[in-house]
Protein backbone atom coordinates (compact mmCIF):
# COMPACT_ATOMS: atom_id res chain seq x y z
CA UNK A 1 0.00 0.00 0.00
CA UNK A 2 0.89 3.58 0.73
CA UNK A 3 3.94 2.65 2.79
CA UNK A 4 5.52 0.96 -0.20
CA UNK A 5 5.20 3.95 -2.50
CA UNK A 6 6.32 6.75 -0.24
CA UNK A 7 3.51 7.96 1.96
CA UNK A 8 -0.18 8.26 2.66
CA UNK A 9 -0.72 11.05 0.16
CA UNK A 10 0.61 9.10 -2.83
CA UNK A 11 -1.74 6.10 -3.14
CA UNK A 12 -4.90 6.37 -5.25
CA UNK A 13 -7.60 3.72 -5.02
CA UNK A 14 -10.65 2.43 -6.83
CA UNK A 15 -13.55 0.27 -5.70
CA UNK A 16 -15.12 -0.96 -8.92
CA UNK A 17 -18.37 -2.88 -9.12
CA UNK A 18 -20.43 -4.11 -12.03
CA UNK A 19 -22.33 -0.84 -12.43
CA UNK A 20 -20.68 1.75 -10.19
CA UNK A 21 -17.28 2.74 -8.90
CA UNK A 22 -15.78 4.92 -6.18
CA UNK A 23 -12.38 6.57 -6.53
CA UNK A 24 -10.52 8.09 -3.60
CA UNK A 25 -7.13 8.30 -1.94
CA UNK A 26 -6.53 5.08 -0.03
CA UNK A 27 -5.11 6.75 3.07
CA UNK A 28 -6.96 7.23 6.31
CA UNK A 29 -7.40 10.31 8.42
CA UNK A 30 -4.54 12.46 9.67
CA UNK A 31 -5.98 14.39 12.62
CA UNK A 32 -2.52 15.62 13.60
CA UNK A 33 -2.37 17.83 10.48
CA UNK A 34 -6.06 18.71 10.17
CA UNK A 35 -6.62 22.31 9.12
CA UNK A 36 -2.91 23.02 8.61
CA UNK A 37 -2.78 22.75 4.81
CA UNK A 38 -0.21 19.95 5.00
CA UNK A 39 -2.12 17.12 3.30
CA UNK A 40 -0.58 15.80 0.10
CA UNK A 41 -3.23 16.03 -2.68
CA UNK A 42 -1.38 13.70 -5.08
CA UNK A 43 -3.53 10.64 -4.34
CA UNK A 44 -6.67 12.68 -5.01
CA UNK A 45 -5.35 13.79 -8.40
CA UNK A 46 -4.35 10.22 -9.28
CA UNK A 47 -7.72 8.87 -8.08
CA UNK A 48 -9.43 11.37 -10.39
CA UNK A 49 -7.25 10.12 -13.26
CA UNK A 50 -8.27 6.53 -12.46
CA UNK A 51 -11.93 7.60 -12.52
CA UNK A 52 -11.47 9.20 -15.93
CA UNK A 53 -9.75 6.04 -17.25
CA UNK A 54 -12.69 3.96 -15.96
CA UNK A 55 -15.20 6.30 -17.62
CA UNK A 56 -13.20 6.20 -20.85
CA UNK A 57 -13.26 2.41 -20.95
CA UNK A 58 -16.83 1.99 -19.72
CA UNK A 59 -18.47 4.66 -21.87
CA UNK A 60 -16.03 4.72 -24.81
CA UNK A 61 -14.99 8.31 -24.09
CA UNK A 62 -11.51 8.96 -25.51
CA UNK A 63 -11.54 12.51 -24.12
CA UNK A 64 -11.69 11.06 -20.60
CA UNK A 65 -8.64 8.90 -21.30
CA UNK A 66 -6.83 11.96 -22.63
CA UNK A 67 -7.75 13.98 -19.54
CA UNK A 68 -6.52 11.16 -17.28
CA UNK A 69 -3.20 11.10 -19.09
CA UNK A 70 -2.92 14.87 -18.76
CA UNK A 71 -3.46 14.68 -14.99
CA UNK A 72 -0.83 11.96 -14.57
CA UNK A 73 1.63 13.88 -16.73
CA UNK A 74 1.04 17.08 -14.75
CA UNK A 75 1.66 15.27 -11.46
CA UNK A 76 4.80 13.63 -12.88
CA UNK A 77 6.14 16.99 -14.10
CA UNK A 78 5.64 18.63 -10.71
CA UNK A 79 7.54 15.87 -8.92
CA UNK A 80 10.22 15.67 -11.63
CA UNK A 81 10.91 19.41 -11.30
CA UNK A 82 11.92 18.69 -7.71
CA UNK A 83 11.08 22.16 -6.40
CA UNK A 84 8.09 20.99 -4.38
CA UNK A 85 8.13 18.10 -1.93
CA UNK A 86 5.02 17.47 0.18
CA UNK A 87 5.21 17.21 3.97
CA UNK A 88 4.54 13.46 4.04
CA UNK A 89 7.64 12.90 1.89
CA UNK A 90 9.86 15.03 4.11
CA UNK A 91 9.39 18.37 2.38
CA UNK A 92 7.63 21.59 3.23
CA UNK A 93 5.16 21.98 0.36
CA UNK A 94 1.56 22.11 1.51
CA UNK A 95 -1.75 21.25 -0.09
CA UNK A 96 -2.17 24.63 -1.82
CA UNK A 97 1.33 24.74 -3.27
CA UNK A 98 1.07 21.21 -4.63
CA UNK A 99 -2.40 21.86 -6.06
CA UNK A 100 -1.35 25.15 -7.67
CA UNK A 101 1.66 23.48 -9.28
CA UNK A 102 -0.39 20.62 -10.73
CA UNK A 103 -3.02 23.06 -12.00
CA UNK A 104 -0.28 25.17 -13.63
CA UNK A 105 1.11 22.04 -15.29
CA UNK A 106 -2.36 21.24 -16.62
CA UNK A 107 -2.88 24.76 -17.97
CA UNK A 108 0.52 25.07 -19.63
CA UNK A 109 2.61 21.88 -19.73
CA UNK A 110 5.64 23.58 -21.28
CA UNK A 111 5.80 26.45 -18.79
CA UNK A 112 4.89 24.38 -15.73
CA UNK A 113 8.32 22.83 -15.28
CA UNK A 114 9.88 26.29 -15.28
CA UNK A 115 7.22 27.76 -12.99
CA UNK A 116 7.76 25.21 -10.24
CA UNK A 117 11.54 25.29 -10.29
Amino acid sequence: GAGLIGGMGMAPSADIGDEHAVFQPCHGSAPDIAGQGKANPTAMFLSAAMMLDWLAARENLPACAQAAAMIRTAVDRVFAAGALVPFDLGGSSGTSAMTEAVMAALRDPEAAAVAVV
